[in-house]
């Protein structure tokens, strides 16, 4: 006898899918059975003279049963809720409720490699955080039951700090939920991923591991309050961290639009022409017997007098100091008496964007303490303690991944 869960679709077997991948690069990796023949992988590779005991590695209890579940289809499905539904002829955006790991494979469906910025603010595991225990295995009920605690159709469970699997359990949660993130990246896309002290070592090793350490972009740190809590033991924490990496190096550059902090260090004082500008010292930080092709006299217009530098070389080499001149690029100073020239940077020339700071100031993107103001004012006191200031987070995330109104985030 069917029923409706003979009709309902399962998302892509991702690990079948790799097989095939294989099976279509390497056709002589695989027995006439169909199986990966682990000794023709390692002949291939050059492998089979290597040590099986002594490797860098990052592993843990669960991990491979944690890699499988990244890549197991799923049967579950998105069912739209209109009676919650603000202006949905309208709007672009789309709040999904739900287990995050069966909605991140779901999303793969309509959305593989089509997404630009991702944001991730995980449990932090602090021992009273909830984790979700993955076993796709059991029915949808006996999946709930088995975790022990049932809420609104979510299942949470306690990770606490003395269970011996303390770390094993979050990595356990937190390992295939990246994986199936990163299918969901553009080449160029990028993912941001809060996180405390309690697992940053952790959480660094395994994004290096999925993304590859050459894509890790920075950790950024955040100022998430200025002030101290005097409930600490020992030291209080006043920052958090950001971890940022690309998908590819299809990203080649970042960049943060200019402002008016930014813009004022430009002034004119000696009211050029081209506008307001700032200056650089001519002065190179190596020293003549470092390079001395960099070694040449330099005449002040003003004085007539020729200059070297006794120490050090300049920073440019003689055919550019020639453009400089001629393009009236060295200032002397208001009196034309410097003791040596400096370079104009013009506000006109520069790029369109800054390099990014990997250093968040509470001045801005916000700490806890306002994000908690704000969200007391729309929904009441103490029910989502010590949030990320969302509003400015998602103004830097969607800046520094240089989102535009026809990507995805």
């Amino acid at each position: 006898m069917e029923t409706y869960k003979d009709h309902i679709t399962i998302t892509p077997d991702l690990n079948d899918e790799r097989l095939q991948t294989l099976r279509k690069l390497f056709p002589d990796w695989f027995t006439q059975e169909g199986m990966l023949d682990i000794n023709e992988v390692k002949k291939a590779t050059g492998a089979e003279d290597a040590s099986d005991t002594e490797r860098y590695e990052f592993r843990w209890f669960g991990k491979s049963t944690a890699k499988r579940n990244a890549f197991t289809p799923t049967r579950a499905t998105l069912h739209y809720d209109p009676t919650r539904s603000v202006n949905a002829d309208k709007t672009e955006n789309i709040i999904i409720e739900g287990e995050n790991l069966e909605v991140l494979k779901i999303l793969q469906q309509g959305y593989r490699e089509k997404v630009k910025c991702i944001y991730i603010d995980p449990p932090y595991n602090t021992g009273e955080d909830f984790l979700y225990k993955d076993d796709f295995k059991e029915g949808k009920e006996g999946y709930w039951e088995s975790t022990g605690v049932r809420k609104d159709g979510v299942a949470l469970d306690t990770n606490s700090v003395n269970e011996g699997r303390f770390h094993s359990n979050w990595l356990d949660m937190i390992y295939p939920r990246l994986l199936v993130a990163r299918t969901l990246l553009r080449p160029d896309g990028v993912i941001f991923i809060s996180m405390d002290d309690h697992e940053i070592h952790h959480l660094r090793k395994i994004c290096d591991e999925i993304f590859g350490e050459e894509n890790l972009l920075t950790n950024i740190i955040w100022e998430k309050r200025y002030t101290r809590s005097n409930n600490s033991k020992l030291f209080g924490t006043m920052t958090e961290h950001i971890l940022c990496y690309r998908k590819s190096d299809a990203l080649i550059n970042i960049k943060e639009p200019r402002n008016d902090k930014s813009d004022e260090i430009y002034t004119n004082p000696d009211n050029d022409e081209r506008g307001p500008w700032t200056s650089v010292s001519y002065v190179n930080p190596a020293s003549r017997d470092e390079r001395p092709n960099l070694c040449y006299k330099i005449k002040n217009p003003f004085t007539g007098a020729e200059i070297e530098h006794p120490t050090n070389a300049w920073k440019y080499e003689y055919d550019k100091y020639l453009q400089h001149v001629q393009e009236n690029k060295l200032y002397w100073g208001q009196n034309g008496n410097n003791s040596y020239p400096r370079l104009k940077k013009f506000l006109s020339e520069m790029e369109d964007g800054m390099v990014p700071s990997n250093f968040w100031k509470r001045d801005d993107v916000g700490t806890t303490d306002q994000a908690s103001a704000e969200l007391e004012a729309l929904i009441g006191r103490g029910i989502f303690p010590s949030p990320n200031h969302h509003i400015w987070y998602k103004k830097q995330f969607l800046t520094l991944s240089m989102v535009n109104p026809t990507r995805i985030v």
